[in-house]
C-alpha cells in the first residue's frame, strides 16, 4: 500500500549523495552492460532477446534506484 509521502519519495530527483554512490551506478551500469552485450552475442534476433535486455535494463534502473533511494548511511532516504 502507498501513500503521499512514499509516492513523493518514488518520484523524486536523488542526486547521488558521494562519490561512492556514483561509483556503484556506474558499476551496475558496466554490469548491466556486460550481460546485455552477452545476451547480443549469444542470441538471434527475435522475441525472446528483446525481453531478456529489456529484463536487464529493468534490473539495472531498479538497481540504480535503490542506491539513489539512500543516504550516505545506508538508511531509505
Amino acid at each position: 500500500m502507498t501513500n503521499k509521502t512514499d509516492l513523493d519519495n518514488r518520484f523524486a530527483y536523488h542526486p547521488p549523495v558521494n562519490d561512492v554512490a556514483v561509483g556503484k551506478h556506474q558499476d551496475i551500469r558496466s554490469a548491466a552492460h556486460q550481460l546485455a552485450d552477452v545476451i547480443d552475442d549469444y542470441l538471434p534476433d527475435s522475441r525472446e532477446k528483446s525481453l531478456a535486455v529489456t529484463a536487464v535494463e529493468e534490473a539495472m534502473f531498479w538497481a540504480n534506484a535503490g542506491i539513489a533511494r539512500m543516504d550516505h548511511n545506508g538508511e531509505r532516504r
